[in-house]
């Protein structure tokens, strides 16, 4: 049959399988060392780019849908590592924030992050890290502007 569609050779497959196979890889290592689940990881490393934002943002910015967002929230607040307050002007916002425990634990993820990233570029080896960086770069440029 010359219309089977081969997986292995359609590029949207193989992004996400890529993508899941790094991703196992990663969480592997934060789940060993703080117990946090991806979508915990997720939150965290939103929250600490941003410093202050909302689960709406953060559900934007991760792709997560917004019960997984409230799940992560809810599991990095009773650890006592975010809070949350409620806009002044408009009560219907609630503005979330690393507390100074989770500052610290976000320092150590990050630090945990770069280090898996600095493994990951050196596995690959400087030309095919580069190119794949470049090659990330065209896709999220051309799609994240079409796409919702």
């Amino acid at each position: 049959m010359t219309d089977r569609l081969l997986l292995e050779e359609f590029l949207p497959y193989r992004l996400v399988r890529a993508s899941e196979l790094v991703s196992r890889r990663f969480a592997a290592r934060y789940r060993a060392a703080y117990g946090i689940s991806r979508s915990e990881w997720r939150t965290f490393a939103i929250l600490g780019q941003l410093q202050r934002t909302t689960a709406t943002e953060i559900g934007r910015q991760s792709t997560m849908h917004k019960t997984k967002v409230s799940r992560a929230v809810a599991s990095l607040e009773t650890r006592g590592w975010l809070t949350r307050h409620v806009d002044e002007v408009d009560r219907r916002i609630e503005w979330l924030t690393l507390t100074a425990s989770g500052a610290k634990v976000y320092a150590e993820l990050a630090e945990l992050a770069r280090s898996f990233q600095k493994e990951l570029a050196d596995e690959l080896g400087p030309d095919a890290a580069a190119a794949l960086d470049k090659s990330l770069g065209a896709v999220e440029a051309r799609f994240s502007v079409t796409q919702a």
